[in-house]
Formats: C-alpha cells, structure tokens, sequence
C-alpha cells in the first residue's frame, strides 16, 4: 500500500451501507471519519449500532461525526454511501474531504452512476465503483440490521491511473482495505460489466417489491412472481450481452438460487419508496434501458416494470 500507516477513511453518506462498512473499518482500526446531516446529533450523542445476524450486535462509541465535510480531515479514501439521486451535490463535500490524489469509492447501484460525479471532480482524483452484495438497512438514527452477506467488489472507473496495471494496484489497495475488516472483496477488472451482473439482482428483486408491495420470501413462493424473475433477470442478462458484457455462464441462476436461500429482505427500494423518497430509476432501469436500446436491444418486461415504478414514483411524493 505504500506506506506503513493506515489510511484515512472519510464516509460520505451513512445511511445504512456507509455505516456498516465505517463502522467495520473502525473497529478494524482504521481512522474513519463519517459525515452525517440529519442524524448528526443522534449519532454523536448515541453512536453507530449495527445489529448484526452475521457479527452479533456492534457498537462503535464514540464516532468521529461531521456535520460538514469543511471540518473533516483530509482523508485518503472517501465511501460514498449516498443514493444516487443525490450524486450530483455530493461533489463539493468530496473535494472537501479529500487529499490531493485520493481514491473515491461509490457504493452504489445502478450503471453509469460514477458519470455524473466525474465531470464534477477534479482529475487528480481517483474513481472507483464498489458493488455491496449485502442484506442491511437503516432501522433509525444511528441505527443499522444487517441481515446477511457483505461482500464488496470494487472497479476502476477513471482518474489518473496511468495503465492497467496502476488501476488494478488501486482497486487492489481497496479490496485489502476490506478484507482487513473481515469483509469479502473481489477486484473487478471491468467495472461497467460487474455493474451489469449487480442489475441482474436488481433490477427485478428492487421493482417487484416496489410494485406488489413484497419482500424476497413471498416473491420467491409463488409461481407467477417466480417466472417474472427469471423473465426480467434474463432480460438484463440480454440487455448487458448487447452492450458486449457476457455473464459468466448461469450467473442469473446462481442469484435466484441465493435468494431463496437468503433470510426474508426489503430491498432498499422497499425502503425509499415507504419514506417517500425518490426511488432510484435513472440508474437502475433508465440508464441500463438506453444503453441497451443504443445497441440495437429492446428490454420489453424491464421497461413495462420502468414505467409502473415512473407512476408509482411521482405519486408517492
């Protein structure tokens, strides 16, 4: 990694996937610094909770809390476990919180969401994509469940990594960051193809509990859910080949298979949609939509499910 030290860990957004990761880095002994708004002062007063099927019940108290990223230290890797939809304004608190060359990582859903953010960074800085395979969610201030998994799987997406082999030692620099939290993390060697393979997930589990108003365990019991979810994952599984990302080979069933063997979840979807904010549509089904449509492939079922949510969305404000 270069140096001896450990290096510094700024979290952009803890909701429930930046405080899971920030708190198990911390507890790794890394120093983490993790920036909150409305739920600074719970945080600060309470702590990090993380109830955990996978650890048992983790605590970190006191936390190093922000309420503004002007009063962060410089950090050298920044997590952005914000959503999406609020990419765009995170840019300011990211120049603010990193150090001259540091390593952004988001950890998000969805396909070309490290675009927006890019052309609003400075090029000194290093963008990567983190992929959660992770069951948790935010249960209140401060507090997280972490049902099951946790894997992270990071790729390079731009910066001033010369070659190949410099992106590669970066992204390396980010999966030992992991592990040495006891956390499983893969290099992906090409970011926009394992952004494909999360869709494969996503893009129904998220839409469908969404639509029927359904967690994992009921839609994986009943036969017309189940046949859905297989149309729409080898749909997404089309959608990426056009795009010239091949799957490995029964990657769709590997993931139906997982989660039925996973404990009953909401997707985070579930979640934004019951607390009213906006669901995530332009990374999750727009963007994987016009790339597909852009080389020639139509995605009927996953534009059907686009367009339900689109009406769900606006009347759920």
């Amino acid at each position: 990694m270069g140096t001896i030290s450990k290096p510094v860990v700024g979290i952009i957004g803890t909701g429930a996937i930046g405080g899971f990761y920030g708190l198990m880095l911390a507890r790794a002994g890394f120093d983490v610094h993790f920036l909150l708004r409305s739920e600074f002062s719970a945080v600060a007063e309470r702590g990090l909770h993380v109830n955990s099927a996978v650890h048992g019940p983790l605590t970190l108290n006191p936390v190093q809390a922000y309420a503004s990223a002007e009063d962060m230290p410089p950090c050298d890797w920044l997590l952005v476990g914000a959503k999406t939809t609020s990419n765009v304004g995170l840019a300011p608190s990211i120049i603010q919180a990193s150090k001259p060359g540091a390593k952004v990582l988001l950890l998000q859903n969805g396909l070309d969401v490290e675009d927006s953010l890019r052309e609003r960074l400075p090029d000194s800085l290093h963008l990567l994509g983190g992929l959660c395979l992770i069951c948790v969610h935010r249960e209140g201030p401060g507090q997280i469940a972490h049902q099951a998994l946790g894997a992270v799987n990071v790729g390079y997406h731009s910066g001033p990594a010369i070659d190949d082999a410099e992106r590669m030692a970066i992204v390396e620099e980010g999966c030992t960051l992991f592990r040495a939290a006891g956390i499983d993390s893969q290099a992906m060697p090409n970011l926009q193809q394992a952004r494909w393979q999360k869709l494969v997930w996503n893009i129904p589990y998220n839409g469908l509990s969404v639509l029927l108003g359904a967690s994992t365990t009921p839609l994986m019991a009943d036969a017309d859910s189940r046949a859905l979810i297989q149309a729409l994952m080898t749909e997404v599984v089309h959608g990426a080949k056009a795009c010239g990302h091949d799957m490995p080979p029964g990657y769709a069933e590997y993931l139906f298979m997982m989660t039925e063997k996973m404990p009953d979840y909401w997707p985070s979807m579930h979640h934004d949609f019951l607390h009213k904010r906006a669901l995530e549509l332009e990374a999750i089904y727009v963007r994987p939509l016009s790339a597909a449509k852009a080389a020639g492939c139509e995605l009927p079922r996953i534009e059907a499910l686009y367009r339900t949510l689109g009406f769900i969305d606006r009347r759920n404000v």
